[in-house]
């Protein structure tokens, strides 16, 4: 028997009963349908994760104060955060070859009044000229904060995007005056809309000099952050091992009390819990998958008895064990592969409308459509083995027989 024969008999075979060929195929078309649409969900995902993340700076090390471990998940902290970093190490880290820029920075949370009436609970920053190089930002409107601001201990404050529109809604800020912690501030800036990071992304906070920060709101001179930029992005944990030992040797530790953070850090543990996650969606989705083998298989044993006496007929001309065998198989692996079409289809539909409805940017690998057709034609063989072995193994006399 030709593979050309073998098509022609899987074609007539499953198109005399087109209504339970279609129902037998539509669990393995839920199946693959359902992991093409977790996975592509997941990769969208870790893109944008992986956008964010990179968002945040180029070359990016993030020191903070106390110990944080990535842990299994989110950056969790270790034993505390204290606040060791104080205006004493940014000399000592700018000193450093191989360091761009250096931004200190100090936040804590404030209760923040317009003369508007409108007023919002948000971080506000204590930060240098630096912050907006190192955090890739833009000012909208107005100006930043200048090493004057900040040898004058100025009242200036720069508004997020979102701030600004909370406080003053479509009216210009600038030049106007906002109260923090019973303090007034005069408005001399709006960042440009960067989006994409939350609630404590730069459009929902409000920008002080370092300064005024320390000395006028909170009364501390300890850091919360210290961002640094590197030079060149292959020398980023020559920089960082640099910048460990340098401060260790500043705060007179034998053991560091604070941390270093690289972008590849929080990227690697974030994709981690995506990948986790897709995973575990996609697990859930393809047990649809063996019920759908197991239909198929059903189908398989059912067709088999009905066409006892065609096989007993076909052996008796001079049909041998593997022709039979392999046209009941065949047929199994073609219900699973036009299935698995369908459901590589109606996968795709699903990202195309997440995508659509801007929820979310899909992105459907060419390995993964490969997977779902390996995955499809390996059911088929599976679940059509005994079948076809079955209608293989029978009698021609006693098929003959049968009624």
């Amino acid at each position: 028997m030709t593979t050309f024969d073998l098509l022609q008999e899987t074609r007539s075979a499953l198109s005399a009963n087109k209504v339970r060929s279609s129902l037998t195929m539509l669990g393995i078309v839920i199946g693959i349908s359902s992991v093409i649409a977790m996975v592509s969900i997941g990769q969208g995902a870790k893109a944008q994760i992986q956008s964010s993340i990179e968002g945040l700076g180029s070359n990016l090390l993030t020191i903070l104060p106390g110990v944080v471990q990535p842990g299994r998940g989110i950056v969790s902290s270790g034993r505390g955060s204290a606040q060791t970093l104080k205006n004493e190490d940014i000399d000592v880290l700018a000193k450093l070859p191989g360091i761009a820029e250096v931004s200190p920075e100090s936040s804590r949370r404030f209760q923040i009044a317009a003369p508007t009436g409108n007023n919002t609970n948000t971080t506000v920053t204590g930060a240098l000229p630096s912050y907006l190089p190192v955090h890739n930002l833009s000012v909208a409107d107005g100006s930043f904060i200048t090493e004057a601001n900040q040898r004058s201990l100025s009242r200036n404050a720069v508004l997020g995007a979102t701030v600004a529109t909370d406080l003053f809604g479509d009216a210009d800020p600038i030049g106007k005056s906002i109260r923090i912690n019973n303090s007034n501030f005069r408005v001399t800036g709006v960042l440009t809309a960067k989006g994409g990071f939350g609630f404590s992304g730069p459009d929902d906070m409000v920008f002080v000099p370092l300064s005024a920060m320390q000395k006028v709101l909170s009364g501390v001179d300890y850091l919360s952050t210290i961002a640094v930029t590197v030079s060149n992005k292959d020398e980023m944990s020559t920089v960082k091992d640099a910048a460990v030992d340098a401060l260790m040797v500043k705060h007179r530790v034998s053991e560091a009390d604070f941390s270093i953070i690289s972008q590849e850090d929080i990227l690697g543990t974030l994709s981690q819990v995506v990948n986790t996650f897709t995973l575990f969606l996609a697990s859930i989705a393809s047990i649809s998958l063996v019920v759908g083998g197991i239909g198929i298989m059903n189908m398989m044993l059912t067709t088999v008895t009905e066409r006892t006496r065609e096989i007993g007929l076909r052996k008796a001309i001079g049909a041998k064990r593997g022709d039979i065998n392999k046209q009941f198989l065949f047929e199994a692996v073609a219900l699973t592969f036009i299935g698995g079409a369908i459901g590589v289809f109606f996968g795709w539909l699903v990202g195309f409308i997440v995508t659509y409805l801007g929820i979310l940017q899909t992105s459907i690998s060419f390995s993964s459509v490969l997977l779902a057709f390996v995955v499809s034609a390996g059911i088929g063989i599976i679940f059509g083995y005994y079948p076809a072995r079955r209608a293989a193994l029978l009698n021609p006399i006693e098929a003959l027989r049968y009624e």
